[in-house]
């Protein structure tokens, strides 16, 4: 075998095809679109190369096939809570089922890890936000949602068989949307739809700035600062929703208000890989417009959650269920074409989030992925992520 660091532009020609041979005889792998993954090795579009560096390798077999591929990062901006020393990351792993090549690769990154100071790796992780390429999924091998890895199940065993041990839990829920919710979320919704100071909206396409600014107070008041995560500027989030808008469902994203000030957010989008995987990685001109047909005339039944947040001083004073009350006003409509939900992971170290999640109704865990840690001192303790 012969490990070959990603310089020439053949090497990273042969980096991005590798899952076409993994995953050509797996019918839930949706490709994903070339440049939504090229974007992340870009330093001119990828903002993390300001705080670290990244490689990447190929594995080729003694007949020169290319049979694994391998990312490794430094972020100095990525960290966890309870962290005592440098953790970097490594990701974009894919592999043959062979123990051997997943060790070289691994062995690779650890290497290099460590020239850069590192004493840890976690992984399968992202060189950017925690939206995407975050994670192995270890159950729910379904389709993945846009931006979610996806693997096949022996990835599992490469990881764990060369001591990788589990971080943390990230715990996709699901749910038949027009099924009626629990009831004790309409009562306690109902408590507080009494009180004239709560209202609710969901997002205009005419008006993405007052959203955005919306979204930016309860975002950084509910998140910055937790699991590394950074506070996030209007500029972002107005970027952030202008790039989203042709692909807005606007009835699916509700804002919850109390005397006009915005203290809640639930932000959901029709899955796009219902409609990318049609288009094979590709998104060029022709596949633009043939994106535009699929999504004028094929209806997409499935919607994503990928943001759901109470500022902090209304925990627990029932303004999640007012939250959810409110959008299924809509989603359990006639008018609403959505029959099938999920919603994007939520770390196990987090159990208020995953409560609210679990109650919501007719729920269930539909996918579970990890981030997994390796100590390079294997003499080390090792601790999962605290619980927030």
């Amino acid at each position: 075998m012969q490990i070959i660091n990603v310089v020439t532009a053949a090497d990273a020609a042969a980096f991005f095809k590798l899952p076409l041979y993994i995953y050509k005889n797996d019918p839930n792998w949706i490709q994903p679109l070339d440049k939504d993954v090229m974007e992340v090795f870009d330093k001119t579009k990828n903002k993390t190369f300001r705080n670290g560096i990244l490689e990447r390798w190929i594995v080729k077999n003694e007949s020169g096939m290319v049979v694994g591929r391998i990312a490794a990062f430094t972020n100095s901006k990525y960290k966890n809570k309870g962290d005592q020393f440098p953790v970097g990351g490594v990701g974009f792993f894919e592999c043959i089922n062979n123990q051997l090549v997943a060790n070289l690769l691994f062995d690779t990154a650890k290497q290099w890890l460590l020239q850069q100071g590192m004493q840890a790796m976690d992984g399968p992780i992202n060189f950017g936000e925690r939206d995407r390429w975050w994670g192995l999924v270890n159950k729910g091998f379904m389709e993945p949602m846009y931006c979610m890895n996806y693997n096949l199940p022996y990835y599992v065993a490469l990881f764990e068989n060369y001591g990788f041990k589990v971080f943390f839990e990230q715990v996709c829920f699901s749910m038949h949307p027009k099924s009626p919710l629990d009831p004790k979320i309409w009562s306690r919704h109902q408590e507080l739809q009494k009180d004239a100071n709560f209202s609710s909206d969901h997002l205009h396409k005419n008006n993405i700035a007052k959203y955005a600014q919306d979204f930016t107070s309860v975002y950084n008041k509910a998140w910055a600062g937790h699991g590394g995560l950074k506070q996030i500027s209007f500029e972002q989030v107005k970027s952030m929703f202008t790039k989203m808008k042709p692909v807005m469902d606007e009835k699916i994203i509700t804002f919850v208000y109390y005397k006009k000030e915005p203290v809640a957010l639930f932000v959901n989008i029709p899955d796009l890989n219902q409609w990318f995987k049609y288009l094979h990685g590709k998104f060029g001109l022709i596949q633009k417009l043939k994106f535009l047909f699929i999504k004028q005339f094929k209806k997409n039944k499935k919607f994503a959650g990928l943001v759901f947040g109470v500022v902090p001083e209304w925990h627990g004073k029932g303004v999640d269920a007012y939250l959810i009350g409110e959008a299924a006003r809509y989603i359990q409509s006639p008018e609403s074409p959505y029959t099938e939900y999920e919603m994007q992971w939520i770390g196990d170290f987090n159990p208020k989030m995953l409560n609210i999640a679990s109650n919501l109704g007719a729920v269930f865990r539909s996918r579970n992925l990890c981030t997994y840690r390796y100590i390079f001192d294997r003499n080390m303790p090792f601790e999962r992520h605290p619980i927030l």
